[in-house]
């Protein structure tokens, strides 16, 4: 692929400006420190390293994030109140592709005061397969609670609950009490701020919530609220990959 179509794939704008960049001399790439100066110039894309004024990059067919999302931010594009989410990621990443679909996208939403993991691609058959009510895709949910919790609450929440919306139950597939006011709660299923509508069911209010992990992938501590990485292979196969037995189920919150 000439190195002007690498540019742009990955999101570095428009084609002319890609060309620019490179007759300009702020792109080298492998590990000569020289500048590449025509943008016809052919590389192989798998593996390539490049650096763009300076800055390091890994050239990616797809892109698969994951998001340590903080409080305090909507995850939309045209954000109402808070800041939106992919204002913590670099503009490569908000522009890959071009056109009018340009960039990442969130794989399912977090409100703005829900922090925790948060997958983003620019993959839509990824995002299908994370999202899709015919998948089974398990999220888990850290709660803090305002009332103590109890068994009735616990059992409850495993049973199924109505909420407004359906009058078919909606049941957590685990939930345990970590503490007093910490519920652990695993979901199938993705509804309109489900977890805390599940909970106001049974009683209680969630305070804080955070998502900690999605499909088996865990936000490690390592990575501080706001941070981002990029997902291996094996991450992005261990979540693609249907779980043995599985039915068809719903998933998020």
């Amino acid at each position: 692929m000439q190195l002007q179509d690498i540019l742009f794939s990955q999101g570095f704008g428009t084609r002319r400006i890609c060309s620019g960049l490179v007759q300009q001399g702020l792109v080298s790439v492998g590990e000569d420190s020289s500048p590449c100066t025509d943008p016809s110039t052919a590389f192989k894309e798998e593996g390539l390293v490049f650096r763009v004024q300076g800055e390091v990059w890994h050239y990616h067919a797809r892109a698969y994030l994951l998001l340590h999302k903080p409080a305090g931010y909507e995850c939309s594009q045209k954000p109402s109140t808070y800041p939106s989410v992919y204002t913590l990621l670099p503009g490569p990443l908000r522009q890959r592709g071009g056109g009018a679909a340009a960039g990442v996208q969130a794989v399912g939403r977090l409100d703005q005061d829900t922090t925790g993991l948060l997958l983003m691609s620019d993959d839509g058959k990824f995002i299908h397969r994370m999202t899709s009510p015919r998948h089974h895709v398990p999220k888990v949910y850290e709660a803090q609670v305002k009332h103590p919790l109890d068994a009735r609450q616990i059992a409850r929440l495993l049973e199924g609950v109505v909420l407004d919306d359906d009058p078919k139950p909606v049941k957590a597939q685990a939930c345990e009490a970590v503490s007093e006011h910490h519920l652990r709660l695993t979901l199938t299923e993705g509804k309109y701020h489900q977890v805390k509508r599940m909970v106001a069911a049974v009683g209680n209010r969630v305070e804080g919530l955070h998502r900690s992990s999605i499909g088996g992938l865990v936000l490690s501590p390592d990575l501080k609220a706001g941070q981002w990485r990029w997902l291996t292979a094996a991450e992005v196969l261990a979540l693609t990959q249907k779980a043995p037995g599985a039915a068809s189920a719903q998933g998020g919150a």
